[in-house]
Protein backbone atom coordinates (compact mmCIF):
# COMPACT_ATOMS: atom_id res chain seq x y z
CA UNK A 1 0.00 0.00 0.00
CA UNK A 2 1.38 3.50 -0.93
CA UNK A 3 1.33 6.15 1.84
CA UNK A 4 0.62 9.89 1.00
CA UNK A 5 1.60 12.55 3.33
CA UNK A 6 -0.57 15.60 2.77
CA UNK A 7 1.50 17.96 4.78
CA UNK A 8 -0.46 19.35 7.92
CA UNK A 9 1.09 23.21 8.51
CA UNK A 10 -2.35 24.92 9.31
CA UNK A 11 -2.85 25.41 5.58
CA UNK A 12 -6.03 26.87 5.00
CA UNK A 13 -7.21 24.35 1.74
CA UNK A 14 -6.36 21.46 4.11
CA UNK A 15 -9.77 20.09 4.32
CA UNK A 16 -10.24 20.26 0.34
CA UNK A 17 -7.21 18.77 -0.66
CA UNK A 18 -7.51 16.05 1.59
CA UNK A 19 -11.89 15.38 0.37
CA UNK A 20 -10.49 15.60 -3.12
CA UNK A 21 -7.05 13.13 -2.86
CA UNK A 22 -9.91 10.97 -1.51
CA UNK A 23 -12.46 11.22 -3.68
CA UNK A 24 -9.57 10.47 -6.89
CA UNK A 25 -8.28 7.18 -5.20
CA UNK A 26 -11.70 6.17 -4.38
CA UNK A 27 -13.17 6.48 -7.90
CA UNK A 28 -9.86 4.94 -9.32
CA UNK A 29 -10.08 1.57 -6.69
CA UNK A 30 -6.59 2.61 -5.64
CA UNK A 31 -4.63 0.95 -2.42
CA UNK A 32 -3.20 3.99 -1.03
CA UNK A 33 -3.19 5.88 2.69
CA UNK A 34 -3.78 9.18 2.36
CA UNK A 35 -3.00 11.07 6.30
CA UNK A 36 -2.97 14.48 6.67
CA UNK A 37 0.19 14.65 9.00
CA UNK A 38 2.81 16.89 10.67
CA UNK A 39 4.76 13.67 11.85
CA UNK A 40 7.90 13.71 10.49
CA UNK A 41 8.69 9.78 10.21
CA UNK A 42 5.28 9.39 8.06
CA UNK A 43 5.87 12.12 6.08
CA UNK A 44 10.02 10.72 5.50
CA UNK A 45 8.75 7.20 5.09
CA UNK A 46 5.83 8.27 2.92
CA UNK A 47 5.54 7.34 -1.16
CA UNK A 48 4.09 10.76 -1.99
CA UNK A 49 3.99 14.11 -0.51
CA UNK A 50 1.18 16.93 -1.59
CA UNK A 51 1.87 20.41 -0.35
CA UNK A 52 -1.00 22.60 -0.04
CA UNK A 53 -1.15 26.38 0.48
CA UNK A 54 -3.09 29.25 0.82
CA UNK A 55 -2.49 32.95 2.06
CA UNK A 56 1.13 34.49 2.15
CA UNK A 57 4.46 32.88 1.35
CA UNK A 58 6.42 34.44 4.28
CA UNK A 59 3.39 33.29 6.73
CA UNK A 60 3.26 29.88 5.10
CA UNK A 61 6.90 29.59 5.33
CA UNK A 62 7.22 30.41 8.88
CA UNK A 63 4.56 27.91 9.23
CA UNK A 64 5.95 25.30 7.79
CA UNK A 65 9.20 25.69 9.77
CA UNK A 66 7.35 25.95 12.97
CA UNK A 67 6.78 22.14 12.80
CA UNK A 68 9.61 20.69 14.22
CA UNK A 69 11.39 18.45 11.78
CA UNK A 70 8.84 18.91 8.75
CA UNK A 71 11.01 20.94 6.32
CA UNK A 72 13.93 18.09 7.34
CA UNK A 73 11.50 14.90 6.55
CA UNK A 74 10.13 16.42 3.18
CA UNK A 75 13.50 16.96 2.04
CA UNK A 76 14.64 13.34 2.60
CA UNK A 77 11.78 11.79 0.99
CA UNK A 78 11.76 14.08 -2.24
CA UNK A 79 15.35 15.34 -2.62
CA UNK A 80 16.81 12.47 -0.79
CA UNK A 81 14.78 9.79 -1.68
CA UNK A 82 12.94 11.07 -4.96
CA UNK A 83 9.63 10.55 -3.41
CA UNK A 84 6.62 12.24 -6.26
CA UNK A 85 5.89 16.01 -4.73
CA UNK A 86 2.95 18.10 -5.46
CA UNK A 87 2.95 21.73 -4.45
CA UNK A 88 -0.62 23.45 -4.76
CA UNK A 89 -0.92 27.58 -4.61
CA UNK A 90 1.28 28.40 -2.16
CA UNK A 91 2.59 25.29 -1.84
CA UNK A 92 4.15 25.42 -5.31
CA UNK A 93 5.33 28.79 -4.50
CA UNK A 94 7.50 27.79 -1.54
CA UNK A 95 9.25 25.41 -4.09
CA UNK A 96 10.94 28.94 -5.17
CA UNK A 97 14.57 30.14 -4.14
CA UNK A 98 12.82 33.26 -2.40
CA UNK A 99 9.30 35.13 -2.05
CA UNK A 100 8.90 39.01 -2.54
CA UNK A 101 5.59 39.31 -0.28
CA UNK A 102 6.67 41.22 2.72
CA UNK A 103 9.92 41.69 2.25
CA UNK A 104 12.25 39.13 0.69
CA UNK A 105 12.00 35.81 2.42
CA UNK A 106 13.86 32.03 1.77
CA UNK A 107 11.76 29.38 0.46
CA UNK A 108 12.68 25.75 0.38
CA UNK A 109 14.74 26.25 -3.33
CA UNK A 110 13.72 23.40 -4.73
CA UNK A 111 12.94 24.76 -8.50
CA UNK A 112 15.09 28.11 -9.03
CA UNK A 113 12.68 31.32 -9.29
CA UNK A 114 11.10 33.74 -7.61
CA UNK A 115 7.87 34.75 -6.36
CA UNK A 116 5.97 38.13 -6.96
CA UNK A 117 3.59 40.60 -7.56
CA UNK A 118 1.16 39.76 -10.72
CA UNK A 119 1.10 43.05 -12.51
CA UNK A 120 -0.92 42.96 -15.57
CA UNK A 121 -0.50 45.17 -18.49
CA UNK A 122 -3.86 46.71 -18.18
CA UNK A 123 -4.35 48.29 -14.97
CA UNK A 124 -8.08 47.67 -14.96
CA UNK A 125 -7.15 43.76 -14.42
CA UNK A 126 -8.24 42.95 -10.49
CA UNK A 127 -5.70 42.00 -8.85
CA UNK A 128 -6.16 39.22 -6.19
CA UNK A 129 -6.36 37.16 -9.98
CA UNK A 130 -9.86 35.11 -8.91
CA UNK A 131 -11.56 32.59 -11.30
CA UNK A 132 -11.45 30.26 -13.93
CA UNK A 133 -8.36 29.98 -16.79
CA UNK A 134 -7.76 27.97 -19.40
CA UNK A 135 -4.18 26.35 -19.53
CA UNK A 136 -1.29 26.18 -22.03
CA UNK A 137 1.03 23.90 -22.43
CA UNK A 138 4.94 24.62 -21.91
CA UNK A 139 7.71 22.04 -21.40
CA UNK A 140 6.12 18.85 -22.07
CA UNK A 141 5.74 16.57 -18.57
CA UNK A 142 3.30 13.73 -18.07
CA UNK A 143 1.26 15.37 -15.24
CA UNK A 144 0.29 18.62 -17.78
CA UNK A 145 -0.50 17.29 -20.70
CA UNK A 146 -2.43 17.63 -22.69
CA UNK A 147 -2.08 20.94 -21.00
CA UNK A 148 -4.12 23.01 -23.90
CA UNK A 149 -7.59 23.69 -23.21
CA UNK A 150 -7.68 22.60 -19.33
CA UNK A 151 -9.39 25.33 -17.57
CA UNK A 152 -8.33 25.59 -13.86
CA UNK A 153 -9.71 27.50 -11.11
CA UNK A 154 -7.18 30.27 -9.68
CA UNK A 155 -7.11 32.45 -6.99
CA UNK A 156 -3.92 34.35 -5.66
CA UNK A 157 -1.57 37.90 -6.33
CA UNK A 158 1.48 36.80 -6.82
CA UNK A 159 3.18 34.55 -9.37
CA UNK A 160 6.03 31.71 -9.54
CA UNK A 161 9.05 33.15 -12.01
CA UNK A 162 10.60 30.47 -13.32
CA UNK A 163 14.90 31.05 -13.42
CA UNK A 164 14.84 28.09 -15.93
CA UNK A 165 12.00 28.17 -18.78
CA UNK A 166 12.14 24.58 -19.23
CA UNK A 167 10.61 24.33 -15.51
CA UNK A 168 7.11 25.70 -16.41
CA UNK A 169 4.99 23.16 -17.68
CA UNK A 170 2.08 25.40 -17.71
CA UNK A 171 1.12 28.57 -18.22
CA UNK A 172 -1.87 30.86 -18.17
CA UNK A 173 -3.06 34.57 -19.31
CA UNK A 174 -4.24 37.62 -16.75
CA UNK A 175 -3.63 40.09 -18.91
CA UNK A 176 -0.14 39.06 -19.36
CA UNK A 177 1.31 35.41 -19.27
CA UNK A 178 2.50 33.96 -16.05
CA UNK A 179 3.83 30.24 -14.58
CA UNK A 180 0.50 27.98 -13.91
CA UNK A 181 2.39 25.08 -13.48
CA UNK A 182 6.31 23.71 -12.49
CA UNK A 183 8.11 20.65 -12.01
CA UNK A 184 11.77 19.43 -11.70
CA UNK A 185 12.53 15.48 -11.49
CA UNK A 186 10.24 14.36 -9.01
CA UNK A 187 8.97 17.70 -7.89
CA UNK A 188 5.93 19.46 -9.32
CA UNK A 189 4.12 22.37 -8.13
CA UNK A 190 0.81 24.35 -9.32
CA UNK A 191 -0.25 27.74 -9.18
CA UNK A 192 -4.21 27.02 -9.45
CA UNK A 193 -6.33 25.13 -7.19
CA UNK A 194 -6.78 21.07 -8.11
CA UNK A 195 -9.22 20.11 -5.55
CA UNK A 196 -11.51 22.89 -6.65
CA UNK A 197 -11.14 22.54 -10.25
CA UNK A 198 -13.76 19.54 -10.92
CA UNK A 199 -13.09 17.20 -13.64
CA UNK A 200 -9.71 18.64 -14.63
CA UNK A 201 -8.33 19.26 -11.08
CA UNK A 202 -9.17 15.82 -10.03
CA UNK A 203 -7.84 14.30 -13.02
CA UNK A 204 -4.48 15.75 -12.57
CA UNK A 205 -4.59 14.80 -8.76
CA UNK A 206 -5.33 11.09 -10.61
CA UNK A 207 -2.37 11.63 -12.60
CA UNK A 208 -0.20 12.40 -9.45
CA UNK A 209 -1.45 9.63 -7.56
CA UNK A 210 0.15 7.65 -10.56
CA UNK A 211 3.11 9.10 -11.55
CA UNK A 212 6.51 7.44 -11.31
CA UNK A 213 9.20 9.67 -12.24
Amino acid sequence: MERVALIDYGSGNLRSAEKALYEVARRAGSDVEIRTTDDPDYIRRADRLVLPGVGAFTACMDALEARTGVIEAMTEACVGRSAPFLGICVGMQLLATRGLEFGMRRGLDWIGGEVRKLEPADHRAKIPHMGWNTLSAGADHPLFAPADGRHMYFTHSFAFFADDPRTVTATTDHFGEFTAAVAKGNIAGVQFHPEKSQASGLALIGRFLEWRP
